[in-house]
């Protein structure tokens, strides 16, 4: 067999995945090496996909012809929106996936495309080249002593670095449940980059037997009505498996606290740091001693299997412990566990050695995306890989490379804050993240990225040609809604809530309008109608927000002076002002990248910088 490619991914979970998929549809000869070809995309985890903040990744992976959403299509079990109180900029698409049926899609979708190969081997050195041009990388060698090369290798290890699991004080390798650790390659990789690796941790939850639970006892979730999941398409959603709602109680939380010792986080045996938006039972006992109750969501794990999650109840108690704590809840008295929960430990390089394209700053060729740079969440991991992967296949063709910037995609907002700040805990994707929440919702994402996919080839003529009639038509139906500023029209589309009722009214008003101007309708989906109702409600804020853009983006290069006094600086928070004395930014795009940064924030900064300097105060 022949052992040259174009590119080389290293793991095949999520971030690998998306990689393989996308480089391999750019045109490049691809390898794709993962320990077990059969538990590609495997969710280790949570079986679902999305929420505030990951939806948003999601639907940009969809609008660059990534693989995830195409996956989520034929897998999903439930789909919610959530945050629908508020706007449409802070909404998130979430679906239960039946996590079985998911890997055996990727398996299938990855299978069938021609120039990528597929091969079963654990990766222990990247093989590279010194010359007087610099370091890049050549190929990896595998456990078994072969050697393959490439010009571009994507590493997308996961939580397999050295992995170790935690079950109380019982601690073994692992990659994850079941599975082999790469042992050898993060020093091989550190040994290439000239950066040393860290570590980090997760955990999950105990699996419990389905039909011991007593659903009688629990509160079951509602259903939504939605027409459109993730992908460009139109689709008839339905609810094939619901959720449920229980609730821990003074019980549980005796017996976690009682037990608090024999826990691996709080025992001493773990060092990683981890997740803060994802704590452990135990983090929620101790952190929030005076709660009387947490939730936990009872989510099936496949609609074939007997098996559920129970979201909220992530530990690396001891099994004897996990059993009692779980009976204590009402309604799991008889449940039985089938997997136990465990935490575990990995290496991970930080992000801020790799540049935007996420390849290292040190090897040419070498990228690195998803766990292995510190960041959690599936969602996360598919678009880093899908950037990764993209730009290693363009890499090998001596192609200009491909980044997304913040202020068009949340994932320039997350490859941003992680290559420029780094991370001190594992990395999930927010809406708050986001300066520019009201121009990067999820209703006009394909009209924002769906031409970078086209020029990528990462879509098909056919769907691209159905998005610009979608694009034209919500291009038509705002001018003409503007157009009736003082009528019916425009007061609806105007309406803060946006309930079906309203909804109903604005298609048929709409409707009859591109008809008197002979514009074919067929193209105004639902999502293309929320699109038109937020340009129209938030025109005055999405419009004082691209000014701001265009403003940050203008002076991005602006030197701050280094004497320029924060502390008591009006107009900005005691918050903003104690990061930016801390940061110390040098310049307007350094300033940017501070968490909890402002537009309002930076033009002050602007506005300062530019007044010292008319002053003639600094150089």
């Amino acid at each position: 067999m022949d052992n040259k490619f174009d590119v080389i991914i290293v793991g095949g979970g999520h971030a690998g995945v998306d990689a393989a998929y996308v480089s391999s549809k750019i045109g490049a000869k691809t390898l794709l090496l993962t320990i077990d070809m059969s538990k590609m995309a495997t969710m280790p985890c949570n079986p679902s996909i999305g929420g505030l903040g990951k939806g948003h990744i999601v639907f940009e992976v969809s609008a660059l012809g990534g693989l995830m959403p195409q996956l989520c299509t034929k897998t999903y079990l439930q789909a919610r929106m959530l945050n629908t109180s508020k706007g449409p900029a802070v909404q998130g698409l979430r679906l239960q996936i039946d996590k079985f049926a998911y890997n055996r899609a990727a398996v299938q979708a990855l299978s069938e495309i021609p120039n990528l190969v597929i091969l079963d081997g654990l990766v222990g050195e990247v093989l590279t080249h010194d010359s007087e041009s610099g370091r890049r990388i050549i190929g990896v060698r595998i456990d078994d002593g072969r050697e393959f090369y490439a010009p571009s290798v994507v590493v997308t290890a996961g939580t397999f670095l050295s992995g170790v699991i935690h079950i109380g004080k019982t601690r073994y390798r692992a990659g994850r449940r079941g599975e082999l650790a790469a042992y050898g390659l993060s020093d091989s990789l550190s040994h290439a980059m000239n950066v040393p690796y860290q570590r980090l941790k997760t955990g999950t939850p105990p699996r419990l037997q389905t039909s011991s639970i007593d659903f009688s006892k629990l509160e079951q979730q509602p259903k939504q009505s939605l027409n459109y999941l993730y992908e460009f398409e139109h689709v008839c959603v339905e609810e094939k498996s619901p959720c449920f709602i229980a609730k821990t109680n003074e019980k549980t939380h005796d017996i976690i606290r009682q037990n608090m010792h024999l826990s691996a986080l709080y025992g001493g045996s773990i060092s990683g740091i981890g997740p803060r938006y994802c704590p452990s039972i135990e983090d929620k006992i101790r952190k929030f001693p005076h709660q009387p109750s947490h939730h936990v969501f009872i989510e099936p794990e496949g609609l074939d299997v007997d098996e559920s999650y129970p979201a909220g109840l992530s530990t690396s108690l001891p099994l004897d412990v996990q059993i009692k704590y779980i009976r204590s809840i009402v309604g799991l008295e008889n449940a039985v566990i089938t997997k136990s929960a465990y935490a575990i430990e990995y290496d991970f390089f930080q992000p801020n050695n790799l540049t935007h394209t996420l390849e290292s700053k040190t090897v040419s060729g070498l990228f690195l995306a998803g766990q292995v740079i510190g960041t959690t969440g599936y969602e996360e991991a598919a678009g880093l890989g899908l950037v990764a992967g993209i730009n290693a296949a363009l890499k090998s063709a001596s192609k200009n490379p491909f980044i997304l910037s913040r202020t068009e995609s949340y994932i320039g907002v997350m490859i941003d804050d992680l290559v420029v700040i780094g991370i001190d805990e594992p990395y999930r994707m927010f809406t708050s993240r986001a300066e520019h929440r009201l121009i990067l919702r999820q209703d006009n994402v394909f009209l924002r990225l769906m031409p970078y996919a086209k020029n990528l080839w990462l879509i098909s003529d056919e769907l691209y040609q159905k998005f610009l009639a979608e694009k034209e038509i919500i291009e038509k139906s705002i001018e003409i809604i503007k157009q009736s500023e003082h009528h019916l029209l425009f007061k609806l589309f105007h309406s803060f809530d946006f309930t079906d009722e309203i909804k109903a009214q604005c298609r048929s008003q709409i409707e009859a309008k591109l008809i008197e101007k002979d514009i074919n309708v067929s193209a105004l989906s639902e999502r293309a109608l929320l699109s038109i109702h937020a340009e129209i409600r938030y025109h005055g804020y999405v419009e004082k927000e691209r000014k701001e853009v265009e403003k940050a983006e203008r002076f991005a290069e602006l030197r701050l002076p280094d004497d320029l006094k924060y502390d008591g600086m009006q107009g900005l928070t005691r918050e903003i002002q104690q990061k930016l004395i801390k940061i110390k930014p040098k310049t307007i795009a350094h300033a940017q990248l501070i968490p909890g940064m402002t537009p309002a924030a930076i033009s002050i900064l602007i506005f300062q910088t530019r007044f010292i300097r008319a002053r003639g105060i600094d150089e």
